[in-house]
């Protein structure tokens, strides 16, 4: 995988901040209560084109988030085109896409806490080489 300039990833991080911005401008309400973020963005090297990574809690309301986001794509690349307008030369297109980098964090613990672990004593240790031999 090719290493981002740096150039992009200022870009990256500026666009992340301003549709972080207009996301929470447009209220909990247009997305049903739920509590939506912008955890990453990712852009292509020509800086026309955006992957926008979008947590929500509570995760049942994710695909609700994720169509009204899609409904309402225009109106967010328009509203970011008047706040980039006079940095980028192009406005990029807006892709978004689920995060479930939580989900898989709350089911690894939740596996560690159904099947704990138990550390092996020295004593067992000695007992399972003797076996062996």
């Amino acid at each position: 995988m090719e290493e981002v300039s740096k150039r992009v990833q200022k870009v990256q991080r500026e666009v992340q901040r301003h549709l972080a911005e207009i996301i929470r401008s447009k209220g909990m309400a247009m997305f049903g209560g739920a509590l939506v973020t912008v955890s990453e963005v990712r852009m292509s090297p020509d800086l026309s084109y955006a992957k926008v990574f979008i947590s929500c809690f509570p995760s049942e309301k994710r695909p609700q988030v994720m169509k009204t986001l899609q409904e309402k794509m225009k109106s967010i690349r328009g509203d970011l085109g008047r706040v980039v307008a006079k940095q980028l030369r192009i406005v990029p297109e807006l892709a978004f896409f689920e995060d479930t980098t939580l989900d898989y964090a709350q089911h690894i613990d939740d596996v560690l806490a159904r099947d704990p672990v138990k550390p092996e004593s020295s004593e067992e240790k000695a007992e399972g080489d003797d076996k062996a031999e």
